[in-house]
């Protein structure tokens, strides 16, 4: 029998080495997996990101990935197929398929309701009081049309009153916005997000509960005036900052990457996209069949046996039938619905078909041009700069320099908010040459502009009149002696409602036979009107990577 002393030390012995053994083989793995951390390592100059610091320059981001806005989804970019799949039997071949690449984005996972769209009404009241003559057409130019309800035949006169404020209907999409106030909207929620996170990570204080501090008028958070300078925010003043430990103000960048990108519209390209979603119908890297609605089928009526027969969108099943018949309600609405009442698509999305129609960021033209760009198509670019005066210092608007566009209904717009930096159209001098782009206005590149017409072979400056391809009504500019524009109708015949003023709309909506509920499918309104059937929702950029997950092979070895 073996000695019970010397078995003991050697199991401690063993278990000595074992313990040894695991230190080194997680030590190597600590060190493989640092070397193979690209932020670890020394830079092309052999400088580490500690070195930087050390000496004074910027050091590497601890920058961990782009996070989800609140309310939004992502939508993984791809090719897919644009254009429509049903016949054509309004005959205008504007949905002509055409092939197109879409950049990852995040988009609203449903439409803006009208309690987020009041947060802003209220925040707008607050600001820019329209008791005071400096910003008495401010808060006016935000407010919904709600007189989108009337009908010379019909009794909706409640709806006026009541749709967009009272709380019943606070869930529901918020209508009688125009394209123009959708934008200022999303412009709006730009600084609002960023603003909120700068207060969460102790960059800025909490503003709104500062009794030195009155947010009013050009005296209000904006994010190119703070990322400009931070100084000319709140005319300088210092104690809406935290500082760090060396008593310098804490102020983030755009490299920092906690900044949200701005707000805006979806373009027409990524609406589309997103609403289709044809990545459940993907089956390796090729798409099977052709979506016809934002659900996966040719139907409109649920086929789950819980809900079986129940249309799975809000829309007008046939004249004088908006819901089905009582007791029996086919949608659960005679108008719009509330937001999230039926199953999101296959990204995550509510009521891309149905509900309400929703504004796009692109100009109406009738046919998307694949031979110009197939990369993220977008219709209506006016490249600005930022305006600089004769000091060399970036303009901010003021509250006395408030300049105003009158809309052709004769309502005003401001052309930007105080506090904000006052932007302008880049200069030919600033695109000289270019190869990508020679002026600043090109909203009606290759399909209006005068390359574009029989004087192709001319220049702007030689012509007196620019020739026009679209024959669109013009508001005659006619100024009364009170100074604002005569209120009169273009007297001329004209062909066409087409213009540089004409946005589309995407999507069916409560008012809408199914046939519209084909994402495909393109409408377009001038920019400054609004109904109460359209709404909209916002986008903003994806950086980086398409998606969260690290890439997988793109191919899939098959086992037999």
């Amino acid at each position: 029998m073996k000695n019970p002393i010397k078995l003991k030390m050697n199991m401690r012995n063993l278990s000595n080495v074992t313990k040894l053994f695991l230190l080194a083989f997680i030590s190597l793995v600590v060190v493989s997996c640092h070397n193979r951390n690209p932020r670890n390592n020394k830079s092309l100059t052999g400088w580490s990101s500690k070195d930087k610091e050390k000496a004074g320059f910027t050091a590497d981001s601890e920058y961990k990935g782009q996070e989800a806005p609140p309310g939004m989804v992502l939508i993984e970019g791809g090719t897919f197929t644009m254009g429509q799949v049903q016949d054509d039997v309004m005959f205008d071949w504007n949905t002509t398929p055409v092939k197109q690449q879409v950049r990852s984005f995040y988009l609203d996972e449903a439409e803006v309701t009208n309690s987020e769209y009041l947060f802003y009404l209220e925040w707008m009241e607050k600001v820019f009081p329209p008791n005071d003559p400096n910003y008495k057409n401010i808060y006016q130019s935000t407010v919904p049309d709600t007189l989108v309800w009337r009908d010379v035949l019909g009794f909706n006169e409640l709806l006026t009153e009541n749709y967009l404020r009272h709380p019943s209907y606070a869930d529901y999409p918020v209508v009688g916005v125009s394209w123009l106030q959708a934008t200022q909207y999303c412009k709006w929620r730009s600084d609002r997000v960023n603003e909120k996170i700068l207060m969460d990570k102790g960059v800025l204080n909490s503003i709104y509960e500062m009794d030195s501090l009155v947010i009013r008028g050009r005296n209000n958070y904006n994010t190119d005036t703070y990322l400009t300078n931070p100084e000319l925010l709140f005319e300088g003043d210092s104690t809406i900052y935290n500082y760090d430990k060396d008593g310098k103000v804490k102020q983030v960048k755009v490299s920092d990457g906690i900044l949200s990108p701005k707000f805006r519209l979806p373009t027409e390209v990524e609406w589309e996209f997103a609403a289709k979603a044809t990545v459940e119908n993907r089956e390796y890297n090729d798409i099977r069949g052709r979506k016809k609605y934002a659900w996966d089928g040719k139907y409109t009526r649920n086929k789950d046996s819980k809900y079986q027969g129940d249309q799975l969108a809000n829309f007008k099943q046939s004249k004088g039938d908006y819901s089905g018949v009582p007791g029996w309600s086919n949608d659960g609405a005679d108008i719009t619905i509330q937001v999230k009442s039926y199953n999101p698509n296959a990204f995550g999305l509510y009521d891309m078909s149905g509900n309400v129609a929703e504004w796009v960021a692109d100009v109406y033209r009738p046919i998307i041009d694949n031979d110009a760009n197939d990369f993220n198509y977008f219709r209506g670019n006016i490249f600005t700069k930022k305006y600089i005066d004769a000091e060399g210092k970036v303009v901010i608007v003021d509250d006395t320099s408030i300049e105003f566009d009158t809309l052709d209904n004769g309502q005003l717009m401001p052309k930007a908010m105080p506090g904000s930096v006052k932007y302008v159209p880049i200069t030919k001098r600033d695109a000289y040459m270019r190869n990508n782009y020679e002026k600043a206005f090109n909203v009606d590149a290759r399909d209006g502009d005068l390359a574009s017409t029989k004087s192709y072979e001319k220049e702007e400056d030689e012509l007196d009149t620019k020739p026009r391809m679209y024959n669109s009504p013009v508001k005659p500019r006619e100024i009364g002696e009170s100074g604002l524009i005569k209120q009169q109708y273009d007297k001329e015949v004209r062909s066409t409602l087409i213009s540089n003023e004409t946005r589309v709309y995407k999507g069916g909506s409560w008012k809408d036979r199914a046939y519209w509920l084909d994402p495909a499918h393109r409408r377009y309104l001038p920019q400054y009107m609004s109904t109460n059937f359209i709404g909209f929702r916002c986008a903003t950029d994806r950086v980086g990577s398409m998606n969260y997950k690290r890439r997988k092979p793109t191919t899939t070895k098959i086992r037999y």
